[in-house]
């Protein structure tokens, strides 16, 4: 059974940067794609970035286009999210998700993932 446990999360300033850790167990992690997604209080959760199987194509909601970036590190099982320049938008429980299937090059759908975490909170403060 694949199980994901998130972590890196806190309560930072803005403008500071901050790195979240997703592991990976249970499964095959590097024939598989990867996503990060968040839910502020009331909202719905969002996509945040996505990380193809072999770590080649990433794509990110534009809210976090050039100042995130998601990357893998398959021999600690373990998905990644830099973020930079947070600001109080960015407060929100953070996801990571992983797809059920092999070889996929990742999605900005939730419905395509078939693990989540747990989440970790994020709270940016002004």
């Amino acid at each position: 059974q694949v199980q994901l446990e998130e972590s890196g999360g806190g309560l930072v300033q803005a403008g500071a940067s901050l790195t979240l850790s997703c592991l990976y167990s249970g499964g095959t992690f590097g024939r598989t794609a990867m996503g990060w997604f968040r839910q502020a209080p009331g909202k719905e959760r969002e996509f945040v970035a996505t990380i193809s199987w072999n770590g080649e194509l990433t794509l990110y909601e534009d809210h976090v286009k050039g100042r995130s970036i998601i990357y893998r590190d398959n021999d600690k099982n373990t998905a990644y999210l830099e973020m930079r320049r947070l600001n109080t938008e960015d407060t929100a429980v953070y996801y990571c998700a992983a797809d059920g299937r092999e070889y996929r090059l990742g999605s900005k759908t939730a419905s395509e993932y078939a693990y989540w975490g747990q989440g970790t909170q994020v709270t940016v403060s002004s």
